[in-house]
């Protein structure tokens, strides 16, 4: 007989704003323990020194952590102009210094180099595996690395503002696994000048904004109060919807598939392309994620298996 999970069984999205100085695991820890929640995750790592949008899977909601993280995500951040760091934030140590403090004009005039499909060596202290070993770990043991370019997707990168001659504001609305510490760190070297993050925050995830967030401290003080839990389904706004009846249900959730035959079946499959992947609905919740095969509906992960 398996170990039966402690804590209460809570489904849904809890978006938090977190505080620097924190790892997104302590944060998902900080969580659990607040709500009492069985199984809690989260979609997409914050460096500790990052404040902002750090979506909380709750329960079933785990299993759609892989369709919020290649979701778009939106960043501000400063770079701070004449230090490179070992990090590539301001946590590092200096690695090589310049007197070069580019002006507003010169900072717009390289961003297109950084706009849409561009390449991108990660930072050293980057949860990238190398022969199966997280950079961050190798870095620290002073193993040298080369790690290699990567395409990532720059939709905008704006600037900001320039508070002082010192540092510069950016706003990026990118796709996964773009990195705002190498973003900074080449921003600086095309202009002939050496930079590393002093500051950031993420702004958006997917459909989770500031406006939906709550911080650590006020989810603490809510006491009885129920938190703003969003639903499973929430991150799954993006594929089609599949309504399906209680009989049919029951078939998906033991794993079978369901074959629409009926008029009234094909209009409902009428918007979903032939292999796409449906999020089925049962009694307005989220039941599983399914993949069209024709006129079959062929479940690929259940989400609610408890009627």
């Amino acid at each position: 007989m398996g170990r039966r999970r402690r804590g209460e069984a809570i489904d849904g999205w809890l978006v938090i704003d977190k505080p620097s100085g924190m790892t997104s695991t302590q944060v998902v820890t900080a969580v659990r323990r607040t709500l009492n929640a069985a199984k809690a995750g989260h979609a997409g790592t914050l460096d500790p020194i990052a404040t902002g949008i750090l979506p909380i899977a709750l329960g079933a909601a785990t299993k759609t952590i892989p369709h919020l993280s290649e979701r778009r995500k939106g960043y501000w951040f400063q770079l701070c102009w004449g230090e490179e760091r070992t990090t590539d934030d301001i946590e590092g140590a200096v690695t090589a210094t310049s007197a070069v403090r580019p002006g507003a004009d010169q900072i717009r005039a390289v961003l297109p180099r950084f706009t849409g499909a561009i390449q991108q060596i990660p930072p050293n202290y980057s949860a990238v595996k190398v022969d199966g070993e997280r950079a961050y770990d190798l870095a620290r043991e002073n193993t040298p690395l080369n790690l290699t370019p990567r395409t990532v997707q720059v939709y905008r990168i704006e600037l900001a503002g320039v508070p002082d001659p010192d540092h510069a504001d950016f706003v990026v609305e990118c796709g996964s696994g773009t990195y705002m510490r190498s973003l900074a760190r080449d921003i600086a070297r095309a202009l002939g000048s050496a930079g590393h993050v002093s500051a950031l925050r993420r702004l958006k995830v997917g459909p989770f904004t500031e406006a939906g967030a709550i911080t650590l401290d006020k989810l603490k003080a809510l006491g009885h109060i129920p938190p703003p839990i969003a639903p499973v389904e929430t991150v799954l706004d993006d594929i089609p919807a599949l309504a399906v009846t209680g009989d049919e249900a029951n078939r998906l959730r033991s794993g079978q598939a369901i074959a629409l035959l009926r008029r009234a079946d094909i209009e409902r499959l009428e918007a979903v392309e032939d292999g796409a992947e449906v999020c089925v609905m049962a009694e307005g919740r989220a039941l599983a994620l399914a993949r069209r095969d024709g006129a079959t509906v062929r479940p690929v992960r259940i989400l609610n298996p408890v009627p």
